[in-house]
């Protein structure tokens, strides 16, 4: 079935919220490279909107009612916002959910070290990447540094067009020939993936009251250390209780000639996180409560305390429910039950260069709007969530009532490969829950491409699904 270019569409009125909408999504990626960044972003954004704490509701004994808007972050990685709805919570909500992590390298506990007089910080990879595409390209920190004494502190390094750079280095070309024999997976090892940090001594060179001789060797560690100690007021065992991830410190920028497509990080899943966050804020009072869910750890299997897997989602719910005065154990599971969702995350664009990967007829098209996954997984299926065709019927019905451009698609060829998604988890209540998202190209490397039609049908599809599921 033929699916039209939705740029074809479109008026000159329309054409404009659609570069207004893309050009704030572009500024929420540069503010949020991390999910910590994203949550504090979404947070901000929300309250401009007359969104409140649920915590600040709980202390000081409000009642919530219809109308009314709150959320709940949790360790600053995980954010639910609710915009309360005339019919009782009991009857379930109307959610968009979506995941805020994206690959990236993660700095270990104590990756601090000195080598050749060349100082790195050793590091871990995060999610599914491609190793060898992490080298030689311009590097930022982002983290938080927690102190014994309590206090946090915000580390951003490499954002600003002053601050300087780090990178992976990688072996010149001249001695490769051995490099190149190898598999691509074994082209850059884990090991390897070492961010270079500072080659220049410590002026005068290290302490001279030390007599350690590793440290009175060590001059360009000494260096680094007393610049994080000038800066963040940080020391070396300070690492021990560091969360800092290294991600590209290109910003998002307008690709094409024809300024169609976004090249950015951490599209996945960040463009349906922010699309799912504007239709929730533009979204009025409905029957339903209309809840965005944006959580952590998708990309490692949804897990610990930020993760979907965690109970934060239910449990605030409960909370919700206690300050609309209308809790109880068997409301709650009734309310998550009778939910509606759309688990919204990014799908695989079809690429023509890699052709035989995909299958044409089940693939998604950049410009062709919204995709569906009724089911994703792999193996037969295995891990997927595979949502009922009566659902299905629904969406499509309310996305053709509001003139909403929508595809359906699988993630490449029967047994090439797969994916998973929260969608699964939050099946787990009984609710109704379909994967949707944006079509992306180059998933998971360090700079990520979608189409501009696609982002802004992504929003107009999730804000009619707030207003009409």
């Amino acid at each position: 079935m033929e699916r039209k270019n939705a740029w074809t569409t479109y008026s000159e009125e329309q054409q404009q919220e659609l570069e207004k909408l893309t050009g704030a999504y572009k500024a929420f990626l540069n503010a949020g490279k991390t999910e910590r960044e994203c949550v504090k972003e979404a947070v901000r954004l929300a309250e401009a909107q007359g969104y409140v704490s649920l915590e600040d509701a709980k202390r000081a004994g409000k009642k919530l009612a219809a109308g009314d808007k709150a959320y709940a972050a949790y360790m600053g990685k995980t954010l639910a916002l609710f915009h309360i709805g005339e019919k009782p919570l009991e009857e379930g909500m109307r959610i968009l959910g979506a995941h805020i992590d994206s690959p990236r390298l993660d700095l270990k506990q104590n990756p601090l070290y000195e080598d050749s007089e060349l100082v790195y910080l050793d590091t871990h990879y995060y999610g599914g990447v491609k190793k060898y595409q992490w080298v030689t390209i311009p590097l930022a920190i982002h983290g938080v540094v927690a102190k014994k004494d309590g206090t946090v502190v915000d580390v951003c390094i490499g954002e600003q067009e002053d601050d300087p750079v780090v990178f992976v280095s990688d072996l010149l070309i001249h001695l490769a020939g051995e490099q190149l024999e190898k598999k691509a997976r074994l082209v850059i090892e884990g090991e390897n993936l070492d961010i270079l940090i500072g080659s220049r001594p410590a002026p005068g060179g290290a302490d001279e009251g030390k007599e350690d001789e590793k440290k009175q060797k060590e001059t360009v560690k000494a260096n680094i250390l007393a610049i994080l100690k000038e800066k963040y007021a940080m020391e070396e065992e300070d690492f021990l209780s560091a969360e800092l991830e290294i991600v590209p410190a290109d910003k998002a920028r307008d690709c094409g000639l024809d300024r169609s497509m976004i090249l950015a990080y951490g599209q996945d899943d960040r463009v349906c996180a922010y699309t799912s966050l504007a239709a929730q804020l533009d979204t009025q009072t409905q029957a339903y409560t209309c809840c965005c869910l944006l959580v952590d750890k998708e990309e490692i299997g949804s897990v610990g305390a930020t993760g979907m897997q965690s109970r934060f989602f239910e449990n605030t719910v409960a909370e919700l429910m206690e300050l609309t005065g209308a809790y109880s154990e068997l409301g709650l599971r009734r309310c998550l039950s009778s939910c509606r969702m759309l688990s919204s995350d990014v799908s695989a664009a079809y690429d023509p260069l890699y052709a035989s990967y995909f299958e044409k007829r089940n693939s998604a098209y950049f410009g062709k709007g919204l995709v569906f996954n009724k089911y994703t997984g792999s193996r037969g299926k295995s891990g997927s969530n595979d949502a009922n065709a009566e659902y299905m019927a629904q969406i499509r019905a309310i996305f053709d009532k509001h003139g909403v451009a929508f595809q359906t698609a699988e993630l490449g060829k029967v047994d090439v490969g797969g994916g998973g998604t929260i969608a699964y988890i939050s099946a787990l209540y009984g609710m109704n829950v379909i994967d949707s998202g944006v079509a992306v190209l180059n998933m998971h490397a360090p700079m990520e491409a979608t189409s501009k039609a696609d982002v802004f049908e992504a929003y107009r599809g999730y804000r009619a699904f707030l207003q009409e599921a």
